[in-house]
């Protein structure tokens, strides 16, 4: 084995770099961990409840392991951190429907991580929903899905 290879295979390990092959973090997986950092951090708090309910999310749906998913939840409070407006992080969601229902399920999923929907959380998520393309009605049924659950 080179020592390129060996520098490689240890970064990998360490969670350095993702084994995965092409661009890590796919764009659209980032943009949506991007939109649930920023809805978890929209009313000054992020807690520990959002913090796992968003790393089992990414976990879930977008990354093979868990120690990937609190990376890629890393990059996405980094991306947070830059952007000024929440559309400039739906432009980086994948445009088919699928993609979209997920992006405003686990919004409303990780809003309501810490037993409660506040305001400012709800106006971000139908704000959110609303620009993804739903009517209020597809909105009302996503949003029942996740706020029912324990």
């Amino acid at each position: 084995m080179s020592f390129v290879r060996l520098l490689k295979s240890a970064a990998i390990f360490f969670g350095f770099r993702s084994a995965r092959q092409g661009p890590w973090p796919d764009p659209a997986h980032l943009g949506a961990t991007t939109l649930l950092v920023h809805v978890a951090r929209v009313d000054g708090r992020f807690s520990d409840a959002e913090r796992r309910r968003l790393e089992a999310a990414a976990h879930a749906h977008f990354c093979r392991s868990a120690r990937e998913a609190t990376h890629l939840v890393r990059h996405a409070q980094a991306l947070d951190d830059e952007i000024n407006d929440v559309s400039e992080i739906l432009e980086m969601i994948g445009r088919g429907e699928d993609d979209r229902r997920r992006a405003l399920t686990l919004a409303f999923a990780v809003a309501s991580a810490d037993g409660a929907i506040r305001e400012i959380e709800e106006n971000l998520v139908w704000r959110v929903g609303r620009l993804l393309g739903f009517d209020d009605d597809a909105i009302t049924a996503i949003r029942e899905t996740q706020t029912a659950q324990p």
